[in-house]
């Protein structure tokens, strides 16, 4: 049995944070704002795992209203939703990945963020694909705003 699941995440671009994308934290002036450390990417990918299965959002698993999950490392909460999927009698079969901002240029990181991806999930990194593109300067992401990820996860019955 296979099931699938999409998600997106935003987040604004502000001075002061430090840059995290795929759990690589990146050289840049700005960082994204948010209650954990605002992966944006890791972010997408646990609302696209949680959508396959049925769980609800990340918003519930982990509201920003808890001060548990302040600031904390999110490919801690990856594995987590992971471990859900693996309760569940699910692993990864595939993960498609891709990042929307104008700047930083992530390409150089791209591989270290497959590595620890793969590692949250308990998969293989030949099955994760993790992309980037620009708006071509069009809207907030265009603007440097904010930096957006959406995900495209296929789970595959372990059973």
């Amino acid at each position: 049995m296979y099931k699938v699941g999409i998600g997106f995440d935003i987040h604004a671009l502000v001075e002061g944070p430090i840059l995290k994308i795929g759990g690589v934290e990146i050289p840049h002036s700005k960082g994204l704002i948010g209650h954990s450390d605002a992966d944006v990417l890791v972010h997408a990918i646990m609302d696209a795992i949680l959508g396959a299965l049925a769980l609800g959002d990340i918003g519930q698993h982990f509201p920003d209203t808890s001060s548990m999950f302040k600031n904390v490392n999110s490919l801690e909460l990856l594995s987590y939703v992971y471990k859900l999927a693996d309760e569940k009698g699910f692993t990864v079969s595939n993960l498609d990945c891709i990042v929307m901002a104008e700047k930083p240029q992530i390409s150089s990181y791209i591989l270290k963020m497959r590595e620890n991806l793969a590692i949250a999930l308990n998969t293989d990194i030949e099955l994760v694909s993790v992309k980037a593109t620009t708006t071509e300067k069009l809207g907030f992401i265009g603007r440097e705003e904010g930096i957006a990820a959406q995900a495209v996860v296929l789970l595959q019955s372990s059973n």
